[in-house]
């Protein structure tokens, strides 16, 4: 029997089992059952939904009234529109919209490289969270995005990525972090391996299941962690 969470890449499943499994232990250190979550540039909830189904409460702050609109979709076709709120707003808005301590988690993932200021989107994030409050970080990295480029054979774009300096990599996010007073407490490379299987490799039992724990085996590799389109951090205020 195919696997049921072929709808979904090997990658997304492995980042939203990691994130579930993390937000659990979180919430049982700290004697509770559900979180209050706030999912920046979550869309059309591809994260808010299932975690939805686990009990938190998502509040999913986007910019595009387009994605709002097909996250209240799909949360009625979930039967979930009582855990999923949406609003307009994006990282400077945080503060205004929730108001300061008032947050148990922040998601941000890919987000955080679009912004012209990641340092002072952290600020806001922080802002917004409890005293002991918690970050899910996932962002795209400098190194495997110009290698995507060039195999694509956009040489020109290639090279202006890699002399832009700005751009963010796992050693960057993690000084960012530290340097604004945040604990690290799990690093992940994301789809360094699975983003590179072609689709036929998935078919036939037990296929997709075991290239998801391949993917969890190496994710803290620093080598393969390097290599990861995407790196996944989550870090606590104190």
């Amino acid at each position: 029997m195919p696997d049921t969470r072929r709808s979904r890449s090997v990658a997304q499943t492995f980042v939203t089992d990691l994130l579930d499994g993390q937000l659990e232990q979180w919430l049982t250190e700290d004697g509770r059952a559900g979180a209050s979550v706030v999912d920046i540039g979550g869309g059309t909830g591809g994260l808010a939904v299932p975690l939805a189904a686990r009990g938190h409460m998502i509040t999913v702050v986007d910019p595009s009234p387009d994605a709002l609109a097909a996250l209240q979709r799909r949360a009625a076709e979930a039967d979930l529109t009582d855990y999923i709120t949406g609003i307009q707003g994006d990282t400077s808005d945080l503060v205004d919209l929730f108001g300061p301590g008032s947050v148990d988690v922040v998601l941000c993932h890919r987000v955080l490289e679009y912004l012209p200021d990641p340092g002072q989107a952290l600020t806001d994030i922080a802002a917004v969270l409890s005293s002991q409050g918690a970050l899910s970080l996932l962002v795209a990295q400098r190194h495997p995005v110009v290698l995507s480029q060039a195999v694509s054979g956009d040489f020109a774009l290639a090279r202006r990525t890699w002399a832009d300096e700005r751009l963010l990599d796992r050693a960057r996010v993690v000084d960012l972090l530290t340097g604004a007073g945040w604990v690290v407490q799990a690093v992940h490379g994301i789809g360094a391996v699975s983003e590179h299987v072609p689709e036929r490799h998935l078919e036939g039992p037990d296929r997709f299941t075991e290239l998801l724990a391949l993917e969890h085996e190496i994710s803290q590799d620093p080598t393969f962690a390097s290599l990861a389109p995407w790196v996944h951090v989550f870090a606590t205020r104190g």
